[in-house]
C-alpha cells in the first residue's frame, strides 16, 4: 500500500486529499490489513484536524516559518550547525520575495549580534539565530544588548561546546549565557519553537529585554514533526507593530545609547535592570494567556505533568520531556505516583512557583544537559536555593545526561524514578549514559 499527502505548496485548509493505491493481498493478508488499518487511523486523525493548518516541518524550519510571519525589519546571520536550518529556510523566503526583511550576512557571530544591537537601537524589529561556539563568541555583546534594554529575538539551536569538538545537542551554550540578562524560553518540540518564536518577539518588545527562544540541536532543529501554524494576519495582529520607546534615528528626540556609567551610577543602572527583570514572568503569563485564546495551546512558566498527587518528580527542560511524559504515563499505569515538571521559562527563574508545585513531593531528580564545572549544574542550584529559601527540605538528586547528543532512553528515565522510589539518592551528581 502506498499513500501520499499533499506537499506544503498543495495544501488546502478546507480539504485534505489522500490517495491510496491498491495492494494485492496474498498470504501476508493479516499483516497487510493491520498496516492498512493503522495508516487509516493516522489519516483519520489528520482529517479530524483539517480545519486547522497542520504542516510537517523540522524545528528549524518551524522557527523560520514563524519569523516569516513576523517579518522582522532586520535579520543578521552567520551559519553554524545546527542553526543553519533556520537561516537557510529564511534566506529562501527572502530570495523568493516572501519577506522584505533586510538580511545582513556578516563574517562572524560576534558581528551578527553587533549588527543586531545597532539595528535594534535604530528602532528596527531585529532577530538573529545561532548555536554553540557562535553563542559563546557573542558573549561580550549579549551583556550590551540586555544592558541597553534592546528587544532582540535570538533563536538558539542549543549545542555542545568545544573542546573536544562536538556538533550535537546539549544545553552547554545557553547555560553559559544564562547570566547575561537575556530572557530564556525552552522548547520541547517543533510546535513549541514555532509558538515561542512568536511569543518571544512580543515579550521582548513588551518588556524591552532581549529573548532567546531555545530548541535542542538536532533532536528538535532537524527532526520533522506535524504542527499547527497560524495565518500570517493572525500572527501579525497578535504581535502588533513595533514602536520603539527610543530610537537613534529619532532626530527630534536625540538619545545616547551605551554611555559611560562610573561608580556613582553603574550600580543603579544594574539594579534598575534587575527590577525590570522581576516583572518579566508576569508579562510572559499575560502574553501566554492571549496566545492560548488564539490557538488553544496552553503556555505557562513551566508545565506540571501528573504532579497533583505525585510523590516522585523529575524536573528538566527541552526535548527529553516527551520521552519523560511517556514514562510517567506507563508508570502511572503501574500504580506509581510519579510526575514531571518541564521548565519553559528559565530566565527569569520561577523559583517560588516551582517550590509551591513541589510542596507535597517526597523526592526529586533534576536532569540537566550541562555541567557547571566545579559545582552543581544550574537547575539544581536554583531549585535547591528555592527550597532552602522557603524552608522546604526534599530529597533531591542532581543528574547530568545527554552531553554532546548522547542518547537518553525511556528505560533510563524509568530507572531514575525507581531510584527515587527506593530512596537511592546521594549528594553526588549522577551521570547517565556513560
Amino acid at each position: 500500500m502506498c499513500s501520499c499527502l499533499p506537499s506544503q505548496s498543495d495544501y488546502n485548509e478546507e480539504k485534505l486529499i489522500i490517495r491510496f493505491e491498491t495492494t494485492r493481498l496474498d498470504s501476508r493478508r493479516p499483516l497487510v490489513e493491520a498496516r492498512q488499518a493503522n495508516v487509516i487511523r493516522i489519516y483519520e486523525n489528520i482529517l479530524n484536524n483539517s480545519n486547522k493548518k497542520r504542516i510537517a516541518l523540522s524545528g528549524g524550519a518551524a522557527a523560520a516559518e514563524a519569523l516569516k510571519q513576523l517579518e522582522p525589519d532586520v535579520m543578521a546571520v552567520y551559519p553554524i550547525t545546527p542553526q543553519t536550518t533556520i537561516i537557510e529556510t529564511f534566506a529562501k523566503f527572502k530570495a523568493d520575495g516572501e519577506v522584505a526583511t533586510e538580511v545582513i550576512e556578516v563574517e562572524s557571530e560576534h558581528s551578527a549580534i553587533s549588527a543586531c544591537v545597532g539595528s535594534s537601537a535604530a528602532g528596527a524589529r531585529t532577530v538573529t539565530a545561532t548555536s554553540s561556539q557562535g553563542l559563546a563568541l557573542m558573549n561580550e555583546i549579549l551583556y550590551i544588548a540586555s544592558g541597553m534594554r534592546l528587544p532582540i529575538l535570538m533563536i538558539v539551536s542549543s549545542r555542545a561546546l568545544s573542546a573536544p569538538l562536538n556538533i550535537h545537542g546539549d544545553h552547554s551554550d545557553v547555560m553559559g549565557a544564562r547570566d547575561t540578562g537575556w530572557i530564556q524560553i525552552f522548547s520541547e518540540n517543533a510546535q513549541e519553537i514555532y509558538d515561542n518564536t512568536i511569543i518571544g518577539m512580543k515579550l521582548a518588545e513588551k518588556v524591552r529585554f532581549p529573548v532567546m527562544a531555545i530548541m535542542d540541536g538536532f533532536n528538535t532543529s532537524h527532526c520533522v514533526e506535524n504542527l499547527e501554524i497560524l495565518p500570517i494576519e493572525k500572527v501579525r495582529e497578535f504581535v502588533g507593530e513595533f514602536v520603539p520607546e527610543q530610537s537613534l534615528l529619532d532626530i527630534e528626540n536625540p538619545v545616547t545609547f551605551g554611555p559611560v556609567a562610573l561608580q556613582n551610577s553603574y550600580f543603579e543602572f544594574k539594579v534598575n535592570q534587575e527590577e525590570a527583570m522581576d516583572d518579566v514572568a508576569n508579562e510572559y503569563l499575560k502574553i501566554a494567556k492571549e496566545f492560548e485564546k488564539l490557538t488553544g495551546r496552553k503556555k505557562d512558566i513551566f508545565e506540571a505533568y501528573q504532579i497533583e498527587d505525585a510523590e516522585q518528580v523529575i524536573i528538566l527542560a527541552g526535548s527529553t520531556a516527551g520521552t519523560a511524559k511517556d514514562v510517567v504515563d506507563n508508570m502511572r499505569g503501574q500504580g506509581k505516583k510519579v510526575g514531571l515538571i518541564k521548565i519553559n521559562l528559565f530566565r527569569p527563574f520561577p523559583r517560588k512557583e516551582i517550590i509551591e508545585a513541589l510542596k507535597n513531593v517526597q523526592s526529586i531528580a533534576v536532569m540537566e544537559r550541562a555541567i557547571s564545572s566545579g559545582t552543581y549544574p544550574p537547575f539544581y542550584q536554583d531549585i535547591m536555593t528555592g527550597l532552602f529559601q522557603f524552608g522546604e527540605k526534599k530529597n533531591m538528586q542532581s543528574i547530568i545526561y545527554s552531553l554532546g547528543g548522547c542518547d537518553i532512553f525511556a528505560k533510563d528515565i524509568e530507572q531514575i524514578f525507581n531510584d527515587l522510589i527506593a530512596n537511592k539518592i546521594s549528594n553526588e551528581i549522577k551521570y547517565i549514559g556513560i
